[in-house]
């Protein structure tokens, strides 16, 4: 909720001019476009709150306070209804993630259900799914070694969130430093290997997913080619 930039163009807006202009007249004095600059600041970042707004009260309550006019609202009573607005707004949207996680559960579980029974898919103890593209012929890593791999992710729908490939370079990491899918899946190859993995949720980022497309309990799938093994830090 972006309520600190709603202020903020409110803040801004005390330095609207009054005048009123027609649609079709031109903005010809540096106030009336600035004015209307503002305006389309407000506009642009109220738009985008996903809020359902009475634009003649707003246009009001604007007009009275730039004019140190009395207001329908004290400031008492303004700031009681802008909390109780923003707790409405977390609890919505505290609904709605419970609703996103439980229907990304219920499908990875559909999912990996299905893939299991696919022709070389293979499970193991934690619910983790691998299928062998290619083997290698290189050292397999430890849990606390440093690896070198080609990746790309998807999620069950075939969204692409991350792809080492698109960025030009692989990437290198310690394995104990990555989420649990990666950190035993990558133990089962070599370098050489090229694996895809299936990773369940409680495997991945589980419920609290990831900024962007990676939700709650999303289920994630993941070409990986492991390039190159290295010792641990602590053996370096």
């Amino acid at each position: 909720m972006k309520i600190a930039r709603i202020l903020a163009g409110s803040v801004l807006a005390a330095s609207v001019s009054t005048v009123a202009l027609a649609q079709d007249e031109t903005l010809e004095t540096p106030e009336e476009r600035l004015s209307y600059t503002i305006g389309m600041d407000i506009g642009s970042s109220l738009s985008e709150q996903d809020m359902e707004l009475n634009l003649d009260l707003l246009v009001e309550a604007l007009r009275a306070s730039y004019n140190g006019e009395e207001t329908r609202l004290t400031k008492e009573e303004a700031l009681a209804e802008r909390e109780a607005f923003m707790q409405r707004r977390q609890q919505q949207m505290q609904a709605q993630r419970q609703e996103e996680a439980s229907a990304n559960k219920e499908a990875g579980e559909a999912f990996l259900a299905e893939n299991a029974e696919r022709d070389g898919v293979m499970v193991t103890d934690s619910g983790l799914q691998y299928r062998v593209i290619e083997e290698g012929e290189g050292a397999s890593p430890a849990a606390e070694d440093r690896v070198t791999v080609h990746y790309k992710g998807t999620l069950i729908d075939g969204t692409q969130f991350d792809s080492s490939y698109d960025r030009g370079e692989p990437a290198t990491f310690a394995l104990n430093q990555v989420i649990p899918g990666w950190t035993e899946g990558l133990q089962l190859m070599s370098e050489g290997a090229k694996y895809e993995f299936f990773i369940p949720s409680e495997l991945a980022y589980g419920e609290q997913g990831r900024p962007g497309p990676i939700g709650p309990n999303s289920t994630l799938i993941f070409e990986v080619e492991l390039l190159e093994v290295a010792g641990s830090e602590s053996q370096e």
